[in-house]
């Protein structure tokens, strides 16, 4: 049986409101998650293939040769978890420069709320 709800204004410790979000920071967050999102999909992709498509291909890809192995063999021994590493690290400098982004556009907006107050006394 779930617990009866009781309503905020009996509440002792009610939720506290979320701060007012100016539209140019609600647009730089939206950015930001399209950014995030689009850079996972891109990564996943690439893993995907290196995980999944080479393998069915390997037969065709069996005369190609990297630092002297055949490509299947060398991305089955040791190219695979490379690449994963790589891609970790793609990933750790898109998402810096997403967040440096993000964090000038909350530094504009913080600046503009300011001058906004100072304005107003």
């Amino acid at each position: 049986m779930a617990a009866q709800q009781t309503s905020s204004a009996n509440n002792i410790n009610p939720v506290p409101e979320p701060p007012s979000v100016s539209e140019a920071m609600a647009l730089a967050h939206r950015r930001y998650w399209r950014f995030n999102l689009t850079a996972i999909a891109a990564l996943m992709t690439v893993g995907f293939l290196v995980s999944f498509v080479v393998p069915l291909y390997a037969r065709e890809l069996d005369n190609v040769h990297f630092a002297g192995f055949s490509l299947p063999f060398f991305l089955g021994a040791q190219g695979a978890i490379i690449m994963y590493v790589l891609l970790i690290g793609v990933y750790i400098v898109l998402m810096q420069y997403a967040d440096g982004v993000l964090q000038a556009a909350r530094e504009a907006d913080q600046a503009i709320r300011e001058a906004s107050k100072a304005q107003q006394r």
